[in-house]
């Protein structure tokens, strides 16, 4: 059977474009494969279309438009996911019309139909004291609680995303002065975060106690599961999730729930209460714009206080006069 068209430009660009030209990361890929899985089983069971004779032709912006609301309507999406499957379609027609200018106007369309606008969460992080908690509970007298405290502690001082901590390997880490881990991100971008000396500590113990480090293993995982494989991304929130869990039942200071984004909201948070400038956070968060970072300041409504209470002088005054001395105004109330 010969291939079709949409099957052809698909292939190319989820195998070769994405990975070869845009060199964006493996989650990103499979988060664009997932959207056209969903697309074509939206072709099969909502419009009769099987999938050998999906065609380009019948991807028009109002096909595209039913989709969404399938989504978000039958599906019970939210707006944040709809979104999301928006820009991987986006991505798609944005190589498409490259590939074939004949299609231009009909993927320019697909192209013009905007995100829906949602409400934006509150940037949820964790005060110092709910930080400090929770890094009390693992058990270090035990080789896994000096584990999971090390793990914790790195996602925090780094603020790295936990895909990056996943990815770790013993070579990117550096302990002698001064300590550095190097994490790749979005794009397959390299950065290179300090590590602060207690936990750089740590993580030498850490190294230690599994031997590892030395010359010959520098490619294997840095942190590894009770089957001494490569750790997952599941792993770390489990990890996270007990601690917190433990920590709220002796102080309801700590939100429920708390997820590895969250510690990076952390990091971020108290480097701008630190008066850090936003462009060291940005570098160290791997943000490709400073508006990105800019959230954060935004959303600390204390340091806006402050910040308003040094620049203006104080008009108010606490002392308001006592209107029982005021005889004209309880006169002109006994009359009324």
């Amino acid at each position: 059977m010969k291939a079709t068209d949409f099957a052809r430009y698909l292939s190319a660009f989820l195998s070769t474009y994405l990975p070869g030209v845009r060199n964006v990361s493996t989650n990103t890929i499979r988060s664009y494969r997932d959207t056209y899985r969903l697309l074509l089983v939206y072709f099969k069971n909502q419009l009769g279309v099987p999938v050998e004779k999906l065609s380009l032709a019948t991807l028009t912006d109002k096909v595209v438009l039913g989709f969404l609301d399938w989504l978000q309507e039958k599906r019970c999406c939210s707006i944040s996911s709809r979104n999301q499957r928006l820009a991987a379609l986006h991505a798609f027609f944005r190589y498409v019309q490259l590939e074939e200018p004949v299609l231009l106007a009909s993927c320019q369309k697909v192209l013009a139909i905007p995100f829906k606008k949602h409400h934006k969460p509150a940037v949820r992080h964790l005060t110092p004291g709910a930080l400090r908690l929770i890094l009390e509970q693992p058990d270090r007298n035990t080789l896994q609680g000096r584990r999971d405290l090390t793990i914790l502690c790195v996602l925090y001082d780094t603020g790295a995303r936990v895909q990056e901590l996943v990815d770790l390997r013993v070579r990117d880490i550096r302990l002698d002065e001064p300590p550095v881990v190097s994490l790749t991100g979005k794009g397959r971008k390299t950065r290179h975060v300090p590590l602060m000396h207690h936990t750089a500590a740590l993580l030498a113990r850490y190294m230690q106690e599994h031997g590892i480090g030395h010359e010959g293993i520098l490619d294997t995982p840095l942190f590894v599961n009770r089957q001494l494989g490569k750790i997952t991304r599941a792993g770390i929130s489990y990890i996270l999730r007990k601690y917190s869990d433990s920590a709220r039942e002796k102080s309801p200071i700590i939100p429920e729930p708390v997820t590895p984004h969250v510690l990076r909201h952390t990091k971020a948070m108290h480097l701008v209460q630190s008066g850090v400038a936003l462009v060291y956070i940005r570098d160290l968060l791997g943000h490709v714009d400073i508006s990105t970072t800019e959230i954060y300041a935004r959303a600390d409504t204390e340091m806006k206080r402050k910040a308003l209470e040094g620049a203006y002088p104080d008009m108010t005054s606490a002392e308001l006069p006592d209107w029982n001395q005021n005889q004209d105004l309880l006169s002109w109330l006994k009359r009324f």
